[in-house]
């Protein structure tokens, strides 16, 4: 039985007459190594099982072939990779705005968030912004960062010291 022509498989496995070494280790679908053998003698045994011979591990010398059907192998493949992409977790920059003159309450929610951010898992940059003649007083901007790193460094580090730029006083802390 022939398969109809087919393009070369571009994403994915090499398989059937794609295989380019002459011999391959051949793993059979059970799990049982049948050992090292030719690529078409390989394949002739996989064509009587109703399979295809699917190269596992190109790199591998000589490379691992397996007796599979390509469709469900690349299907699970596929799965697999949308899983491990919807599983993982990207590091977001969450924003929370400061006044030199804070009062002690406000103070006190905003690191409420700080640490919830952190506990999250993504980094903080706290921004300080001055307005008029409070740019002249950046010690006290400099204090209440100072303040917010002490208060969190039990659980995050402190990535990017504070910093003037402009208007506003920059700190990046991201957790340990």
């Amino acid at each position: 039985m022939r398969r109809p022509n087919q393009a070369p498989p571009m994403n994915g496995p090499r398989f059937n007459e794609w295989i380019q070494s002459q011999k391959v280790r051949v793993i059979d679908h059970e799990g049982e190594n049948l050992g090292v053998m030719y690529t078409r003698e390989a394949m002739e045994q996989a064509q009587a099982l109703g399979l295809d011979l699917v190269e596992v591990s190109p790199n591998a010398d000589p490379p691992v072939a397996k007796f599979l059907d390509v469709g469900k192998f690349k299907y699970e493949a596929q799965k697999k990779a949308n899983l491990a992409r919807k599983s993982q977790k990207t590091q977001e920059i969450k924003e929370i705005k400061m006044r030199p003159n804070i009062d002690d309450h406000d103070y006190d929610t905003k690191m409420k968030k700080v640490v919830e951010f952190i506990g999250e898992g993504d980094k903080v940059k706290v921004t300080m912004r001055f307005r008029g003649r409070e740019l002249s007083h950046g010690n006290l901007g400099m204090a209440v960062l100072q303040r917010v790193a002490e208060a969190t460094n039990e659980i995050a580090k402190v990535e990017a010291y504070p910093r003037m730029e402009g208007r506003q006083m920059l700190m990046v802390l991201s957790p340990k």
